[in-house]
């Protein structure tokens, strides 16, 4: 009896600790879960840059070459073709232009339908019609990187915002095949510029922010690889395809490619998940991060936006959490970010007068335009390489002012040499060392952008900075238009100032991606009081 006594005394002491023991492992991660922000668990947890960013990030970057293709068609489609005497009468084959001679003594060597130029009589006192219709494509462009920048960082996403321009591209780059005349052509380009506008923008911010802040830098730089391998590609297209109709076709199907055989494989940011309340499926794509990069998130590790990081809260109040929104608005009032903001919206506008007209100005160099276009964006892929490779050890604003100031060098010398005899080939290299260092400036630019704001009006910000891009491009095609060494002054003095703005950027290497406004605030300020 006494040892029965013993036992069921022994079992009922141990009936009523369980349940305080059980109650315990539970209520604990429960109560006071441990919150990191997104950079933490990536670090710790998940791994920066493992086989799940490696193929995200490649899929994702693909829709870089469908912008090069959108993009830079305007460069064969618009070209003005060679042309040859059908008379001996009234026609002189040593003239530099088509101008001044009798209609029907001469004919366009590939036919009226190799371009547009060809088709519709843009030369002579049309000539400005060509700037025309390629500015106007920027425009479109600039609209939609301000739209569709905004609708990324808010209800649409970054994926969603993605297929949407995807479709639109598709769609109207089609249609461009079939215009019936010159200014139905502009409308439908100025359509295509809209939804062009918007990709390059959703594929960078959507590649880039699941990547850790260490590898964030080399990552983001080499995004452009596959927009100079797509106009590589392009060139080789119309080298292939000489008709312009039947090239915006072949130049519009990959758009459609993209749609169905990509996106369905890519996945939504979780910084996106997470600023707009989402915490669940957050952490839900982190676990999957994790696990396909063979790592483990433990139990009662929870994220959190990085104003909250250091407060507790329970598992329901943060599943719960409302969205927190941003617009431009937030980013002009604060004083730190709208000193920013008019940095990059500066630097990106003379970038892009430099980039797109280099890229542009082929056709003034008398030389063979598929080599040109091909040789050009050979020669901005070292440049991506070169500065990846420095970007974490010289950091993002020397680097920029560096290579705005190189380019900005070999323009200035180009605009001193002629353009005939072996002083055409000085040209030619003068402008590939020019797109060369520009192509470098341009690609940073979009990292360092991304690192000087916070998440909720990250894409707000970077389609603003992509907006001031595209006016750059906008003037890009009547600086062409000015021909001679007139084109090469302009780049020259553009990129030359943009590398004395830079010299006011703050240096990010080594800074947290920010989410909230609040957060990026306190951090920077307590950043400065300690200095």
């Amino acid at each position: 009896m006494p040892a029965t006594r013993a036992s069921d005394q022994s079992d009922r002491s141990s009936d009523l600790r369980s349940p305080l023991i059980e109650s315990g492992k539970e209520s604990d991660p429960k109560s006071e879960p441990q919150k990191i922000c997104i950079d933490d668990m990536l670090q710790r947890h998940c791994g920066e840059f493992g086989p799940w960013q490696l193929k995200h990030f490649v899929l994702t970057s693909l829709a870089w070459a469908l912008e090069a293709f959108h993009t830079m068609v305007m460069i064969f489609a618009d070209r003005e073709p060679a042309w040859r005497c059908t008379t001996l009468s009234g026609c002189d084959a040593t003239a530099r232009s088509v101008c001044g001679l009798e209609p029907g003594s001469w004919e366009w060597a590939g036919g009226s339908g190799s371009s547009t130029v060809a088709e519709w009589a843009l030369v002579c006192g049309e000539k400005y019609k060509v700037g025309l219709v390629q500015a106007l494509f920027f425009c479109g462009c600039m609209i939609g990187a301000g739209i569709f920048g905004h609708l990324s960082d808010s209800f649409l996403g970054r994926k969603g915002s993605l297929t949407v321009v995807c479709i639109l591209n598709a769609i109207f780059g089609c249609l461009t095949a079939f215009s019936p005349d010159y200014w139905t052509y502009v409308v439908l380009r100025l359509l295509t510029g809209f939804s062009t506008g918007g990709v390059g923008l959703c594929a960078f911010v959507l590649a880039t922010e699941p990547v850790g802040p260490t590898k964030r830098g080399a990552a983001g730089m080499s995004t452009f690889y596959f927009f100079s391998t797509g106009i590589a590609l392009l060139s080789g297209t119309a080298y292939v395809f000489r008709s312009w109709r039947t090239l915006y076709i072949a130049s519009s199907i990959p758009s459609l490619l993209f749609l169905v055989a990509v996106l369905p494989f890519i996945s939504e940011s979780p910084r996106w998940y997470l600023v707009r309340g989402k915490v669940k499926e957050a952490m839900n794509l982190m676990h999957s991060i994790a696990k396909s990069n063979g790592k483990n998130i433990p139990d009662g590790v929870m994220l959190a936006l990085d104003d909250e990081a250091n407060n507790c809260s329970s598992y329901d109040e943060l599943e719960t959490k409302e969205a927190i929104s941003g617009s431009l608005v937030d980013v002009v009032r604060l004083k730190i970010t709208r000193i920013r903001l008019f940095l990059v919206v500066a630097i990106n506008f003379l970038c892009s007068v430099v980039y797109y007209g280099l890229s542009l100005n082929v056709v003034n160099l008398e030389t063979n335009l598929y080599l040109n276009v091909l040789l050009n964006a050979v020669a901005e892929m070292p440049a991506f390489t070169i500065t990846a490779v420095l970007l974490d050890r010289f950091g993002r604003r020397p680097l920029t002012i560096g290579t705005l100031w190189f380019s900005g060098v070999f323009c200035l010398l180009g605009s001193l040499v002629g353009n005939v005899g072996m002083w055409k080939v000085v040209r030619m290299v003068c402008g590939l060392l020019g797109i060369f260092g520009m192509a470098g400036t341009y690609n940073l630019l979009f990292i360092y952008a991304a690192e000087l704001f916070p998440t909720v009006v990250r894409n707000a910000a970077l389609g603003c900075a992509t907006q001031a891009a595209q006016m750059g491009a906008i003037l890009a095609p009547f600086v062409v238009v000015l021909g001679g060494g007139l084109p090469f002054l302009v780049f020259g003095v553009c990129g030359t100032v943009g590398g004395i703005l830079a010299f006011y950027l703050p240096e990010t290497l080594n800074k947290p991606l920010y989410d909230t406004m609040e957060g990026m605030e306190d951090k920077e300020s307590a950043n400065c009081t300690t200095v």
